[in-house]
């Protein structure tokens, strides 16, 4: 018993070690980060952007995080179906002539007959605008779901150490950091003594009950917010983070080729993008 124990052990500890030699380094990261800002910045065409997020979402699945990176996958290629579709209605027969646009349509553009149509190229611009408005936020989302979950805190502030950065933004970026697991795990805790009173218990229940999750949920929540974000600053500054001199690290981290090869992958189409070549 004790063998097969320490076996599972042994490997759980190998895949996670192999696991963690084929993330990319923090710094890779932060630069995947930078362009996903980039092309939200820039607002580059679908193409190029369905290309990036591809990038983008392949470390999620090299680094073991397969239900994290399916999600996002769905989600963004439903949203560019949407938009796809919201393009078709719009642009095409359905959507030409005074109806095809929203101030045609504030102004009675069709009337008797076209009132369906209407009412498809309608809800082809809200879909439009409701698609295009969250999937420019995807590679955000995609980029920075990958540096926070498979980052650890030490490499972080060895990353930035590397950088250079200076001490007055390592710590509040290493608070921040640890404050919003601290404020999910809270959250689960009031969302379970809620269920235990029997209040706004079930899996809609925010939604059917919203006066008592601001009451129960909301107000607990930024109450212990400050405490929280105080707490995690004295645990940093005790730790001896805003000591003046030089520091060590225990955690060893270098750029290895395909960082800086993956680096380059993504820069390419993102040029290419911005450029109007792609």
């Amino acid at each position: 018993m004790t063998r097969t124990i320490a076996a599972r052990q042994d490997v759980r500890m190998t895949a996670s070690a192999r696991t963690a030699g084929l993330r990319l380094d923090p710094r890779a990261k932060l630069y995947l980060l930078l362009l996903a800002n980039l092309l939200l910045f820039f607002h580059v065409d679908t193409r190029g952007e369905a290309i990036m997020v591809t990038l983008f979402l392949l470390p999620l699945f090299v680094a073991g995080r397969w239900r994290t990176g399916l999600r996002l996958t769905v989600l963004y290629f439903a949203l560019l179906g949407l938009g796809l579709w919201s393009d078709a209605v719009t642009l095409t027969g359905t959507g030409s002539g005074s109806g095809g646009s929203l101030i045609g349509m504030m102004n009675g553009g069709t009337t008797g007959a076209g009132d369906a149509t209407t009412t498809l190229a309608t809800a082809g611009h809200v879909a439009g605008l409701l698609s295009v408005g969250i999937r420019m936020m995807m590679p955000c989302l995609i980029t920075g779901a990958y540096a926070f979950t498979t980052t650890s805190i030490s490499e972080f502030v060895c990353a930035m150490r590397r950088m250079r950065v200076p001490e007055a933004i390592v710590i509040p970026c290493m608070v921040v950091i640890r404050f919003f697991p601290t404020i999910a795990h809270d959250y689960r805790q009031i969302r379970n003594a809620m269920a235990l009173r029997g209040i706004a218990a079930g899996r809609f229940a925010l939604v059917r009950h919203p006066v008592q999750s601001l009451e129960f949920i909301i107000v607990p929540l930024l109450m212990n917010a400050t405490f929280v974000s105080r707490d995690l600053s004295v645990a940093a500054l005790t730790k001896g983070l805003g000591i003046a001199g030089e520091h060590t690290c225990m955690t060893v981290i270098r750029m290895r080729w395909f960082d800086w090869a993956f680096m380059a992958v993504c820069t390419v189409p993102m040029a290419l993008s911005i450029g109007g070549v792609l």
